[in-house]
């Protein structure tokens, strides 16, 4: 069980460095106020009608292309040494509680595990109808 949880652990903690360090490009192409297509990592569609280079006719042009990107994290290093002393602190006692919270309890020793219990030729509780109430 405890090995299930770490590897699951390490997987999403492995997943979200992936994912903080990972930039993409979102391209939209409008005509007009109408989205036309949405595209990531690659050029979007155009609507078919071309949009000029001369200077004129791209004021008066309907079409718009729109690129958002969103940038990734580029530096991973965290130093201990950078946070205050209060957060030091806590750190250390939160991980030291932490790792203490998973430690195996000693296996129990049963002494009689290995010997029969004794034949009964009657139940004696019967016999003497003693009952618990």
């Amino acid at each position: 069980m405890k090995k299930a949880v770490q590897k699951s652990l390490s997987t999403i903690l492995a997943l979200l460095v992936l994912f903080s360090t990972f930039s993409f490009t979102v391209d939209k192409h409008f005509c007009g106020s109408l989205l036309v297509d949405k595209a990531i990592f690659s050029e979007a569609k155009t609507c078919g009608m071309e949009m000029h280079s001369d200077a004129t006719n791209s004021e008066d042009s309907c079409c718009t292309n729109e690129k958002t990107s969103v940038e990734g994290q580029d530096e991973l290093k965290i130093s201990f040494n950078s946070l205050d002393f209060e957060q030091q602190v806590f750190l250390s006692t939160f991980t030291f509680s932490y790792i203490n919270l998973f430690e195996g309890t000693p296996l129990q020793v049963i002494p009689f595990k290995n010997y029969t219990p004794p034949l009964l030729v009657t139940d004696l509780l019967v016999l003497d109808q003693v009952f618990l109430i």
